[in-house]
């Protein structure tokens, strides 16, 4: 057996473990959402539906650059246990639930814990497999295959276990893998100091970034409930707050020694910009992974589960898309050509969908979504490629959580103006129409708003991104991953 060989067989476990903790964050993020009603329907407490998924996304997308950061000056593996081990702690205590009070809590805890699994296995692939080596943007790739897969088992497996089983396997299957996952990081996982500052940690950043992302995310959530308009103070208070606190943010970074979100890096303009393509690319996401099932349930008549199905047109496109961005980023060594090349896809997908009606054939709908899928399946690789080749290696983890923080926040304005044109269009269409037209007509709406101005934005964003061609690491490919394989 040749040493490569060697080096590639033992590359697996580790990237199996880097992987494996991506997949559970997502997969939770999307199996949970098909069990609420019945959940809703066993526990009681209708009234606090939405503070099931809001505890879990506060929770997760605070913590988000905080391990990135951390894991930067401490070491990835300690961090990425630490995460690992509260996600699957929290996934055990929300099976068990007696009530929505119990559960809001447990997922709150969950989601102390994963907001370590994306950005930390980011990170972690970008070590192994750097985009400049021969394996490193295929690699890469199969990252963005790895997010869109979970759309395709998500509601899927959400469905089959809350008809077949119990939904507190929604939760329970999160048990065994995760094991599995801490097992391989405590055995096969190289336990590599941090490269970045040391010293106090930033208590004043964390804490006023704390305030200012709860906030802005309540703010977010209130709007996006029936009957809130932007005036109320539901809404304006904890938005007006998380603007305030946002700016007492930047002026405890500037002074922090050790700060949790390094502000020069701002000053990298390939930095900024694709991080500003994060947050834009993600109304495009959530316009089909949000609006179209919605689309299915309320105009069609589908179940959640059959809904769930419904988009694998997109999904499977987005895998593709992905896989096909890591080829092409490994054969000519650059990925701004074809970043560009995705927000006409996004355009061209979203824009088609203003044809939406309770009778618009599947074959065509399933074209539409093929190329929702084709535009954002590079976005999710090729923008964690250039976003990490914009910063020194210290900042790796820094630099793959602020990414994922954007997208999130992104994906939660999404929501929020997405949600108040689609309640709107419903109020005024179905007096006239009755209410399943009315939601097809809304789909019409919100899904070509959202999802053009979304990839519109993004194509400026990266056309004035600086074009680079992919870094050779410093030492040989197979050094770098044999460190890894020992």
């Amino acid at each position: 057996m040749t040493d490569d060989m060697k080096t590639r067989g033992g590359d697996v476990p580790v990237l199996v473990a880097a992987l494996g903790g991506m997949f559970l964050a997502m997969l939770d993020q999307t199996i949970v959402g098909t069990a609420l009603p019945r959940i809703v329907g066993d526990l009681g407490g209708g009234e606090l539906y939405t503070w099931v998924v809001t505890a879990y996304l506060l929770t997760s997308t605070v913590t988000v650059p905080l391990y990135g950061r951390l894991s930067d000056q401490h070491g990835r593996k300690p961090l990425l246990l630490v995460g690992m081990v509260v996600f699957v702690l929290g996934s055990a205590l929300c099976g068990v639930a007696q009530d929505m009070v119990q559960l809001i809590a447990f997922r709150a805890l969950q989601g102390l814990g994963a907001g370590a699994l994306l950005p930390l296995s980011l990170a972690l692939v970008m070590e192994m497999f750097p985009p400049g080596s021969p394996r490193g943007a295929r690699t890469q790739g199969a990252l963005g295959g790895v997010m869109a897969l979970t759309y395709l088992a998500g509601p899927f497996l959400g469905g089959l276990f809350t008809d077949h089983a119990s939904w507190r396997w929604a939760f329970y299957v999160n048990v065994p893998l995760g094991a599995a996952v801490i097992a391989t990081v405590v055995l096969r996982l190289p336990n590599r100091p941090g490269s970045g500052a040391g010293g106090r940690p930033d208590y004043a950043g964390i804490a006023v970034f704390t305030v200012a992302v709860t906030a802005l995310l309540l703010g977010l959530t209130e709007k996006g409930l029936d009957g809130h308009t932007w005036t109320d103070a539901a809404v304006a208070g904890p938005i007006l707050l998380a603007l305030a606190a946002l700016a007492a943010f930047v002026a405890v970074e500037r002074r922090a020694a050790n700060p949790i979100m390094p502000l020069h890096l701002f000053g990298v303009r390939t930095y900024t910009l694709v991080n500003a393509t994060s947050f834009v690319t993600a109304f495009c996401m959530y316009a089909g992974v949000v609006f179209l099932p919605r689309y299915f349930q309320e105009a069609l008549g589908a179940s959640a589960t059959e809904s769930g199905l419904r988009i694998y047109p997109m999904t499977l496109a987005m895998v593709a898309g992905s896989a096909l961005m890591g080829t092409l980023m490994s054969r000519t060594r650059v990925y701004k050509p074809w970043l560009l090349v995705s927000p006409f896809l996004l355009t061209a997908g979203t824009l088609l969908c203003l044809n939406l009606a309770r009778d618009t054939g599947g074959l065509a709908l399933a074209a539409w979504m093929a190329l929702i899928g084709l535009g954002m399946g590079p976005m999710l690789s090729g923008l964690t490629v250039a976003v990490q080749q914009a910063v020194p290696p210290q900042y790796i983890g820094t630099a793959s959580a602020n990414l994922t923080f954007f997208r999130q926040i992104g994906g939660s304005v999404a929501l929020a103006v997405g949600g108040t044109l689609y309640t709107s269009t419903v109020a005024a269409e179905a007096p006239a129409h009755g209410l399943p037209a009315a939601h097809a007509a809304a789909a019409a709406a919100v899904i070509p708003s959202i999802g053009v101005a979304g990839a519109l934005i993004a194509f400026v964003a990266l056309a004035a991104m600086p074009g680079r061609r992919l870094e050779t690491p410093a030492a040989p490919p197979s050094k770098i991953e044999a460190g890894f394989a020992s």
